[in-house]
């Protein structure tokens, strides 16, 4: 029988060779409080395992979060709904839900230059990944010259599985830089591996009538857009560029005639930077 001076020794062995961290490093402590107030042993041994669930949860967070490469600055926080037409804002509440990963479902950004695209999926991502849905950020551009390199090794397919990990892959600016015919190619072999059995969120500035441009020829853009749109949420974001609106001195009167003069003031020139 162990005495009463080995037991804790012995308690931390033991727990980290079972790797639970949170309960060895919290074990005593809590003890002393469970003796304090009078706690049954079941609600003692409840207290430590729902603390190991939840540094767990957050520890799991975190690892997701730099996997995203999200730039954390672009965040809900960050970003001003007031901007959105009343339709996107409707929309933006329904995919902060996250069901739309469940149901493979794709979201479309569109608008000018500034109107907050990226920032706007960045910010719904980062939501996701606290809701710890896996989300991967990347630009059209390193995209297309990750799958081209796995091409040309005869890995594609390998690379399009190892993508499968992720719930959401948020593809920035499509057709922002052109791309030679081949790039193009390896985008849509992505795009239609993914089709119903994972999310894509995209920005363009390019509405659909001007992808072609992208694809190269009507009939990979058509089969492109099809995939694209069959499951889809479309933002449209028809608003002013943010950065017009708060440039060269403008800015605190643009925004406090839209409503957003307070939030703009007390954000000042870091905001600038993030609403893209």
């Amino acid at each position: 029988m162990a005495t009463k001076t080995d037991i804790a020794p012995r308690l931390e062995r033991h727990l980290k060779d079972l790797h639970l961290p949170t309960i060895r490093e919290c074990f005593s402590s809590e003890a002393d409080r469970a003796r304090r107030e009078s706690l049954s042993h079941e609600a003692y041994l409840l207290e430590l395992v729902e603390r190991e669930i939840e540094d767990r949860r957050q520890r799991r967070i975190e690892r997701f979060l730099r996997e995203s490469k999200l730039p954390l600055e672009k965040n809900m926080e960050t970003f001003e709904m007031e901007r959105l037409p009343a339709k996107a804002r409707s929309q933006v509440s329904v995919l902060l839900e996250g069901s739309f990963l469940d149901r493979c479902n794709n979201v479309l950004a569109f608008g000018n230059v500034g109107s907050g695209k990226t920032h706007l999926l960045c910010a719904i991502a980062s939501e996701l990944v606290h809701q710890e849905r896996r989300v991967l950020f990347t630009t059209c551009s390193i995209l297309v010259q990750d799958l081209l390199i796995a091409k040309r090794e005869l890995k594609l397919k390998n690379k399009l599985r190892s993508l499968d990990r992720f719930d959401a892959i948020q593809i920035d600016d499509i057709g922002y830089v052109q791309h030679d015919r081949e790039e193009m190619e390896v985008l849509f072999s992505l795009l239609a591996h993914r089709y119903e059995r994972r999310s894509v969120m995209i920005t363009s500035n390019l509405p659909f009538s001007g992808w072609e441009v992208i694809f190269k020829d009507p009939m990979t853009t058509a089969a492109a857009i099809d995939r694209l749109v069959h499951h889809a949420v479309i933002l449209e974001l028809n608003i002013p560029s943010y950065r017009l609106e708060h440039s060269s001195g403008t800015g605190g009167k643009a925004a406090a005639g839209k409503g957003g003069g307070k939030k703009a003031g007390k954000k000042g020139g870091e905001q600038q930077r993030r609403q893209t």
